[in-house]
């Protein structure tokens, strides 16, 4: 991906502007370009290299790898008991089984979210990511969907239907889909070559608890019955017991995935991939550590999450759609940008883990910098907080990105300005410590 050159300081204050371009699914299509701001008057004062020193970096670098290893535990521990709560739903559907299925998903979110931040500057995590948590997905591939159902142009596997169909045909090919396991589904994702093909990870799962949200921009998320896993008198939606291997295969997919990234971080293996990133010199893994928080923060968060969704004003680009979730994706999202810098992460169980950090290196050399960017990571915080807060009073994310939505439509905006600027200061940061070319991915997107 070309990474193109982060606008000034003075720049990214200027108030950014995002048309709306229509409603409907469509995602072959590109983002329209925000107007391009005025050019500044002014260039921004150039960072000064600085050597960090070597143990001082190692240190910084290791507790990170601890932190990478915390989230991860956390996110296969709340897995673990995602698949205990499918588990009980299956065994016993009803609605308040299939609500407790619900909230263990919401709660799994929770550490997943948080480790985003370590995807970008790890490839090994990048190229797993795919399977765990791909995002937007044509439902149609999975299960029943409404006849308003849009998906992906071209995608020749968006009404395949793996659920009702033990064969399942695909442009001129037919795919067997008869037993339904962790490796089959694994092996469906991009069928066809078609990137809305998503047939496992979190976002599957999602659909398979919520449904389809028929709402729009209204208010309201996905409402499958708990009848459609039923077995006998009472059950909806057909094919029950595919639908119910197909839950309990990705639910037990997703278990199996997160176990392999715990063990790639977990401390004093001699040839897993934290064995490699700690015998690296000190720089590569303070890069890795920016990089990852500089690409999150802009192409990431900043544009395919909001920019895409807001500028569409389409909630099938956010990214939790089936449950409503997607303002604690965005807030859990920024939060891990936080917690790399920071060197501190708070645990699923309550416990705070600190450590030497990012912060504490940038703060050596140039203590202003250092105040910079965490005034612009709490104030980030605090602009998706207002999302959160709307979320909480019944005004979710896909209603504030509603074309005439005014007020809604610049509380992300807000938020989307704020993480172009901590970008900016991100790459600043990065410069104090000697790393002057930092070039955050921004996802092709302008702002």
């Amino acid at each position: 991906m070309i990474r193109m050159p982060l606008a000034t300081a003075s720049l990214l204050a200027i108030a950014i502007s995002l048309a709306g371009c229509g409603e409907g699914k469509d995602k072959e299509k590109a983002a329209a370009p925000a107007p391009t701001p005025a050019a500044s008057t002014a260039p921004a004062a150039p960072a000064a290299a600085g050597k960090v020193d070597e143990a001082a970096g190692k240190a910084v670098v290791s507790h990170y790898a601890d932190m990478v290893f915390a989230v991860y535990s956390d996110a296969e521990s709340t897995a673990k008991t995602l698949q205990t709560a499918v588990d009980a739903f299956l065994a016993k559907p009803n609605a308040d089984t299939l609500k407790a299925a619900k909230a263990a998903w919401v709660a799994a979110r929770v550490p997943y979210l948080q480790s985003e931040v370590f995807r970008f500057g790890n490839t090994i995590i990048d190229d797993w990511e795919g399977q765990v948590n791909a995002w937007p997905l044509d439902e149609g591939l999975i299960d029943y969907v409404d006849k308003s159902y849009e998906h992906a142009l071209g995608n020749p596997g968006a009404t395949a239907n793996i659920i009702a169909n033990t064969e399942v045909q695909v442009g001129e090919d037919k795919v067997d889909v008869k037993d339904i396991t962790p490796e089959k589904l694994a092996s469906l994702n991009e069928l066809g070559g078609s990137e809305a093909n998503v047939a496992t990870g979190y976002h599957a799962i999602e659909f398979l608890l919520w449904g389809q949200d028929l709402n729009g921009t209204g208010p309201g998320a996905g409402n499958r019955p708990a009848s459609d896993y039923l077995e006998g008198a009472g059950a909806t939606g057909g094919h029950n017991d595919r639908r119910r291997a197909y839950l309990k295969a990705v639910t037990q997919l997703l278990v199996s995935d997160l176990e392999e990234m715990v063990g790639n971080w977990k401390p004093n293996v001699a040839d897993n991939y934290r064995a490699t990133l700690e015998a690296e010199p000190a720089e590569s893994g303070l890069r890795k550590m920016l990089f990852g928080m500089g690409s999150l923060s802009l192409g990431e968060l900043a544009g395919e999450r909001m920019k895409v969704s807001l500028e569409a004003n389409s909630p099938e680009d956010e990214q939790d759609c089936f449950s409503d979730n997607t303002h604690n994706s965005h807030f859990y999202d920024a939060k891990g940008i936080r917690n790399v810098y920071l060197g501190e992460y708070t645990r699923v169980d309550g416990t705070k883990m600190t450590g030497a950090s990012l912060s504490s290196l940038v703060a050596k050399v140039d203590p202003a910098a250092d105040t910079a960017l965490k005034a612009d990571l709490a104030a980030t915080e605090a602009k998706i907080q207002v999302m959160v807060d709307h979320a909480n009073k019944g005004e979710h994310y896909d209603q504030l990105i509603a074309a005439g939505n005014t007020a809604g439509n610049q509380i992300v905006r807000d938020a989307i300005a704020s993480l172009v600027k901590q970008t900016g200061s991100i790459e600043a940061a990065a410069g104090k410590l000697g790393i002057s070319d930092l070039n955050p991915d921004n996802a092709d997107h302008e702002f």
